[in-house]
């Protein structure tokens, strides 16, 4: 099976002037399971580029590792129908796998779907220190613009979520897309552990909304500042709060809203809340 990130795909374009053939980029979508130890964890629809990014990141985020160092081997192989992402543990995180362990066929923006327990899905998250970045207003509000220079398949495609990850006074320094935007902080959170980039020196930002599992996987990340294009869910500001993680939204070229953990923007407004 070949690999493609994108697809040409022929239809029509029908404007109020009349109707043209059209040829179009769009982004592939691709099953793509997460096996550990010969049993599988999850299949989950995604992009099929920085799949090595993508398969470490779900892993840690939904705590199937600790850490790079956990994993023995890994290999991607890719099937007829699909692509399996082969995990080989030590036999005891393979046992501690098993309480995170998930069997679903999971939609794109869907990130809690066929989770075994109530419990797993409002999981308890660590407390991140109080310490971390001190980010600029000009910081978190071009955050996002930023990251639209670092899109080229939303470029070829206009279909697909980003995630970066900004450095005070440097912009993004890393990003990832995939049509899921779990799928894109998963490869983001894959990559920077590749890169051997401190979670903590930084802040993630985000296309999308926010919403209960983009605050969890980025507070396992260890990232404390969280900035997205789009609204949170009043729950995500909850956990947020209770998780000492910044979370900045609306971030749209000249402002953003803060919703939880203020300090670590330096702006008079925010260091007065």
């Amino acid at each position: 099976m070949a690999i493609h990130s994108t697809c040409s795909v022929a239809g029509w374009s029908v404007q109020r002037d009349g109707a043209r053939d059209i040829l179009r980029s769009l982004p592939e979508e691709t099953p793509v399971a997460l096996v550990f130890n010969g049993t599988t964890a999850a299949v989950m629809m995604a992009t099929p580029t920085d799949l090595k990014d993508f398969a470490f990141g779900f892993a840690r985020t939904e705590g199937f590792i600790g850490g790079l160092d956990q994993v023995e081997t890994f290999e991607i192989m890719p099937h007829a129908t699909g692509i399996e992402a082969r995990f080989w543990l030590g036999d005891e995180q393979a046992q501690a796998m098993q309480t995170r362990r998930r069997m679903m066929l999971g939609p794109v923006g869907c990130g809690l779907c066929g989770i075994d327990s109530l419990e797993q899905a409002v999981r308890p998250l660590p407390v991140l220190a109080a310490t971390g970045p001190h980010l600029s207003h000009h910081d978190v509000a071009t955050a996002t613009d930023a990251l639209r220079n670092h899109q080229p398949l939303h470029d070829q495609t206009h279909a697909v979520h980003a995630a970066g990850f900004l450095m005070p006074g440097q912009g993004i320094i890393l990003c990832r897309e995939d049509v899921g935007r779990h799928n894109a902080l998963d490869k983001l959170i894959g990559a920077m552990a590749f890169a051997g980039l401190d979670a903590a020196q930084g802040a993630i930002v985000l296309t999308s909304r926010v919403s209960v599992e983009m605050v969890q996987k980025t507070v396992i990340a260890g990232c404390t500042v969280l900035i997205a294009v789009s609204a949170p869910t009043a729950h995500a500001v909850r956990l947020a709060q209770g998780a000492n993680l910044t979370l900045a939204a609306f971030a749209r070229g000249r402002g953003f809203d803060v919703y939880a953990h203020p300090q670590r923007i330096l702006t008079g407004a925010c260091n007065a809340a």
